[in-house]
């Protein structure tokens, strides 16, 4: 028994080592820099093409191998906004920080664009080919053969509103069907993705001034209906529409 307190000092040390390991283990590396990127939305109209635009800032950390309790994990931290595209006659297309199926959508698309690496320095090789990519790289409407047959979309979600002022009256558009929105004519020519060196667009809460009184999702969620069986529009939330250091 006299033993047990040297056991119990041996074992804070190895505590406190493991936890500066994993604090180190979770700093940003030179191998993951931060990065801006222009997110563009262009969409066909009978007055012509109309188009919006928004920078977005990613920082991106990778936990290290002695990291508790997740080693290696990737998160992203995310400075920016939504794209609005004014079509005309009060009407707003929404492209959102978030696809149908990843509320990280943002912080990920730049990296599924590139070339996927394999081996140690996958993730570097991945980071550094991508920002050495400056041109304009085209989102496809599925980010793989696999996503086509569960359709999944690889493109943000888009919304918009029948009232602006109103956030209830959020509505979900069809990528694919923009006219039956928008009416005759209108659709998405192409959203496209970007590296720049451009200051984080900001603004968007002088468009939407209840942005900033809300908190959760814009849809109270019926409290009898599973959240499974509920329309997408119920998981719209302000960090949809607008992240800052890291919310």
């Amino acid at each position: 028994m006299q033993q047990f307190p040297q056991i119990i000092r041996h074992m804070s040390g190895w505590v406190v080592l493991c936890f500066a390991l994993a604090v180190s283990g979770c700093s940003l590396t030179d191998d993951t820099p931060a990065y801006r990127y222009r997110l563009t939305v262009e969409v066909d109209t009978p007055d012509g093409v109309k188009t919006g635009s928004s920078v977005i800032e990613v920082d991106t950390q990778v936990a290290g191998g002695y990291s508790i309790p997740t080693p290696g994990r990737v998160t992203n931290r995310l400075r920016g906004e939504a794209v609005s595209v004014d079509l005309g006659e009060d009407q707003v297309l929404f492209a959102l920080l978030r696809s149908e199926a990843d509320i990280d959508w943002a912080g990920r698309v730049m990296y599924r664009l590139s070339p996927q690496y394999t081996g140690e320095n996958a993730l570097r090789d991945g980071y550094r080919n991508m920002l050495r990519h400056r041109p304009e790289r085209t989102v496809p409407r599925h980010f793989s053969r696999i996503d086509r047959m569960d359709q999944r979309s690889a493109y943000p979600m888009l919304v918009t509103f029948g009232d602006l002022d109103d956030p209830t009256s959020v509505e979900r558009v069809d990528p694919d069907d923009l006219a039956a929105t928008f009416g005759e004519g209108v659709r998405l020519k192409r959203i496209t993705v970007q590296i720049t060196d451009d200051p984080v667009t900001s603004g968007i809460g002088q468009r939407l001034g209840w942005l900033n009184r809300t908190k959760a999702t814009l849809l109270s969620r019926p409290r009898d209906t599973p959240i499974g069986q509920l329309p997408i529009e119920y998981q719209v939330g302000k960090i949809s529409f607008v992240r800052s250091d890291g919310q």
